[in-house]
């Protein structure tokens, strides 16, 4: 998987989709330090332990760069950034039962909207999953020759 560059300069909107789906009933925020344990075992159970890793690290940031997806108080996404390295954004992850909803979109629109406050012109999508999503959602593009990328050699374990 390549990873994807992002113009923060040039990002769809994001308002009118948060509050549609708060009126569903989803909340998108800022994790909180008291959530760390909560989220990173979900984490951990839905997605694996690197990823849980890489959750660990956001939260290390202050103020905290992993974001939630809440409804009906359970967790049913997540979206990190600066995690593995600076001006990275994932990992990402939506709950089956909340996909197509609009969930992962906000996620990432928001942690890329937190990306462009603090001063990146540009994102860097690690080892991009679903390259299609974030091509149609945010004009990312895939990086030539970045693969394996940062994550090559890793010790999986």
């Amino acid at each position: 998987m390549p990873d994807m560059l992002v113009k923060l300069y040039d990002l769809p909107g994001v308002a009118s989709l948060l509050l549609d789906l708060e009126a569903a009933g989803v909340n998108i925020r800022r994790a909180l330090p008291p959530e760390k344990h909560v989220v990173v075992g979900w984490v951990r159970q839905g997605f694996g332990a690197a990823w849980a890793s890489e959750c660990e690290v956001a939260f290390s940031s202050k103020p905290s760069s992993c974001f939630v997806a809440i409804e009906n108080a359970k967790l049913i996404g997540f979206a990190c950034h600066d995690a593995t390295c600076k001006n990275f954004f994932g990992p990402m992850g939506v709950s089956e039962a909340a996909r197509g909803k609009g969930v992962g979109k906000a996620l990432l629109l928001v942690c890329l909207y937190a990306m462009r406050e603090q001063g990146y012109a540009y994102a860097i999508v690690g080892a991009a999953g679903p390259v299609e999503f974030y091509a149609r959602t945010v004009g990312a593009v895939a990086i030539e020759g970045s693969e394996p990328g940062i994550y090559g050699g890793m010790i999986w374990g």
